[in-house]
């Protein structure tokens, strides 16, 4: 049965604008972006296909051009539509990170840091640039290694900190093992720059180690 003869209340659109998004399953939600089904199957049947193909609705939404477009149902115009919608997540939350305190917002910038980096298969080292009410001047991706990690230099980043004007930076990296457990390097290059930042009154407020949906904080474990 096509969902536009489903029940008004069961059919996902309209669930969505009667009860919100939230309301929602993964199947739901993704039938939504699909609109269309394939033939012998609604929008709904082809996005639980999917789901089950993929392992889940995040392996789906960081899946590869290539691969994303093996299954049938999807393709290019899909994979486009798809990346400009992670697109607008991202800048979302990068405006309401600009908006407020990242102290006072410890979630979004959690957030933030973590649609940013979690999904990388390579290993990139990160810094927020504060000004001195704690408001973001700037993200920017610092280093990037390989799975075995990225090489970070002290001299560089205080370079870059004084070029934004900083006067607190907060740090993020990623791990692609998806274990984010700080490493004895990761203290002991945090260390490091905490010295060098500290030379010209350049606060750090944190380095946040990012895993597969969960991040570790150094000021959280009293480590800055």
């Amino acid at each position: 049965m096509a969902i536009c003869d489903w029940p008004a209340q069961e059919r996902p659109r309209e669930k969505l604008l009667e009860q919100g998004s939230k309301s929602l399953s993964d199947a739901e939600l993704l039938a939504i972006f699909l609109r269309t089904g394939v033939t012998g199957k609604s929008a709904v049947d082809l996005a639980r296909e999917l789901l089950n193909d993929f392992g889940g609705l995040r392996p789906l939404l960081v899946a590869s051009q290539g691969k994303f477009c093996e299954s049938h149902g999807l393709g290019p115009a899909k994979y486009a539509q798809l990346q400009a919608v992670l697109e607008m997540a991202r800048r979302h939350l990068a405006e309401e990170l600009r908006r407020g305190d990242a102290l006072t917002s410890p979630e979004h910038t959690r957030q933030y840091l973590q649609a940013q980096l979690r999904d990388l298969d390579y290993e990139v080292f990160a810094c927020l640039f504060l000004d001195n009410q704690n408001r973001v001047v700037k993200y920017d991706e610092l280093f990037r290694g390989t799975i075995d990690g990225a090489a970070v230099y002290p001299r560089e980043v205080l370079k870059k900190a004084l070029a934004q004007g900083a006067a607190a930076v907060i740090f993020a990296h990623n791990h692609p093992s998806g274990i984010a457990e700080p490493s004895s390097a990761d203290r002991v290059i945090t260390d490091r720059l905490q010295q060098a930042l500290s030379l010209v009154d350049i606060r750090v407020l944190d380095h946040l180690v990012i895993g597969d949906g969960y991040c570790v904080s150094f000021a959280e474990r009293g480590w800055i």
